[in-house]
């Protein structure tokens, strides 16, 4: 019995699985320093968002512990908002005969779609106690109706 190992006998397996992922990240459009396997799943992380409307306005929060206004950004078409970062956290603990250092870091990069009836060019972002709430006027949409059509004929 051959096995696959035996099969590809001087292809890189780890090679193939590389570049099959770079492929992905690019067809879902990673930006190219977060691309690639190993380098990808060490500096990355994703912050996790809240979307809802309320009093007609569409708004994103992201928690962002640890973080600084300064290392965000924030970019927004009609269709689309994009929030990436860079998360530099480090923690100290020290005790009489004890130290504990604790790093955290990685990048994140995170789209959101925008509604058709929200106006995104009116957004507003601010920045309190780690959370980034983003804000947009949102147009209110009218209910559509439905009535049953009977057949005639």
């Amino acid at each position: 019995m051959t096995t696959f190992l035996q099969k590809t006998e001087g292809v890189d397996p780890f090679g193939f699985m590389r570049r099959i992922t770079d492929e992905l990240d690019r067809a879902f459009g990673l930006p190219p320093d977060l691309r690639g396997l190993p380098e990808f799943y060490s500096k990355a992380w994703a912050p996790d968002l809240e979307i809802f409307e309320r009093d007609n306005k569409f708004i994103v929060r992201v928690d962002l512990p640890g973080m600084a206004k300064e290392d965000v950004k924030i970019e927004v078409t009609h269709d689309e908002l994009t929030i990436a970062g860079e998360r530099k956290a480090q923690k100290e603990e020290k005790k009489e005969g004890y130290y504990r250092s604790e790093r955290t870091y990685g990048k994140f990069y995170r789209r959101v779609a925008v509604p058709e009836h929200v106006k995104a060019e009116n957004a507003v972002a601010t920045f309190k106690n780690g959370v980034l709430e983003i804000e947009m006027p949102a147009i209110p949409v009218p209910e559509v109706k439905t009535r049953t059509l009977a057949i005639t004929g």
